[in-house]
């Protein structure tokens, strides 16, 4: 689990494609000398488990679901990345809940400025964007934020200067992918409603089919 506030951007060092997936290993100022093997780090928003390090690097392998479905698949040497370690039991919650676990790619459409900040829209399929409320969360290459408009096809960030400082949004622009999670509330609220209609259709099929309806 992570809060979406990231920590470091990284820089890839190398990427190994394999027929089952790739590995990866980056290069940051920080984060490698506290990590671990085993821990739990999220590049870009998605959850990757560290399998080698040293002060200064970190690699990790990423399954053929991973190359496919997020953006790291499109990653090469000289990239930056998002970097957040997982949430510890004391942390603070300065953004929101984010699992790591990414629902889509999305398309930088556009990025203007408004003063000193940038304005983005953010292509996304419609099976995402059903989870996607207007001033709701959602959590853009692991970066917790919050949705300004929702669009026909996708949704719009403000980006305030110090978010474009220290993420990656501060160098990308059109054309460019980003990984989508929605908010996991929105997820589980859905998945409710989706129960209670299913239950009360399957009651009143059973009262119509009992002769307790008019037809």
């Amino acid at each position: 689990m992570f809060t979406g506030l990231i920590q470091e951007m990284g820089r890839i060092d190398a990427v190994t494609r394999k027929a089952d997936g790739a590995s990866l290993r980056l290069r940051t100022e920080t984060l490698a000398a506290s990590a671990r093997i085993g821990d739990s780090i999220a590049v870009n928003g998605v959850c990757l488990t560290v399998v080698k390090r040293d002060d200064t690097t970190l690699s990790f392998d990423l399954s053929h679901e991973t190359v496919r479905t997020t953006n790291l698949g499109r990653l090469k040497a000289g990239d930056r990345v998002n970097l957040e370690p997982a949430l510890r039991f004391d942390s603070k919650i300065g953004g929101h809940f984010v699992t790591g676990h990414v629902d889509a790619v999305g398309t930088i459409r556009s990025r203007s400025q408004i003063g000193d900040m940038w304005r983005f829209e953010i292509e996304a399929p419609r099976e995402v964007m059903r989870y996607v409320v207007e001033k709701g969360s959602v959590a853009v290459d692991g970066i917790s934020l919050t949705v300004v408009d929702i669009l026909n096809d996708g949704f719009s960030l403000v980006i305030i200067p110090h978010t474009a400082k220290v993420t990656t949004m501060g160098f990308k622009g059109p054309g460019d992918s980003v990984n989508i999670e929605t908010d996991i509330l929105g997820k589980y609220v859905a998945k409710l409603l989706a129960k209670d209609s299913d239950r009360d259709e399957r009651f009143l099929r059973a009262l119509s089919e009992g002769g307790f309806l008019g037809r």
